[in-house]
């Protein structure tokens, strides 16, 4: 199965060690699904990762070793440079629908925003994609 995560689910994550977004890390990292990222995404990811607010809760060392980590991880894809789909509410989430939609990705996200395309395309929270990895 492949997927696209939304960095938020990314960063949550990192800083809560026994949430579903966290497990869907560790997911990632045992191989059980295919994580499709691009330069945007990466972007996003550092950008965010660098505000002061999360900067405070993740070390700037660490921040770079997740980056690389799903550098590494990932099939890094170009950026599809395509209207996506559907679009999204937020429009600056648009770019994660339309790099789900073009590789045949799941969307893992916890933006309302997203979520809220599910009956249009495959966005899944982490808790549901966890499920649909368990096969339940």
């Amino acid at each position: 199965m492949r997927a696209v995560l939304d960095p938020n689910v990314i960063i949550s994550g990192v800083l809560s060690a026994g949430s579903a977004a966290a497990q869907t890390l560790t997911a990632l990292d045992r191989g059980e699904f295919e994580l499709i990222a691009s330069d945007t995404l990466l972007e996003e990811l550092g950008r965010a990762l660098a505000y002061p607010k999360l900067r405070s809760r993740i070390e700037a060392d660490d921040a770079a070793s997740v980056v690389h980590w799903l550098s590494q991880t990932a099939t890094l894809v170009p950026d599809p440079g395509v209207d996506p789909p559907v679009h999204s509410s937020d429009p600056g989430d648009d770019y994660l629908v339309a790099l789900a939609s073009v590789h045949r990705a799941a969307l893992v996200s916890g933006d309302k925003h997203l979520l809220g395309l599910a009956g249009e395309i495959p966005v899944f929270s982490p808790r549901e994609f966890l499920a649909l990895l368990a096969g339940t």
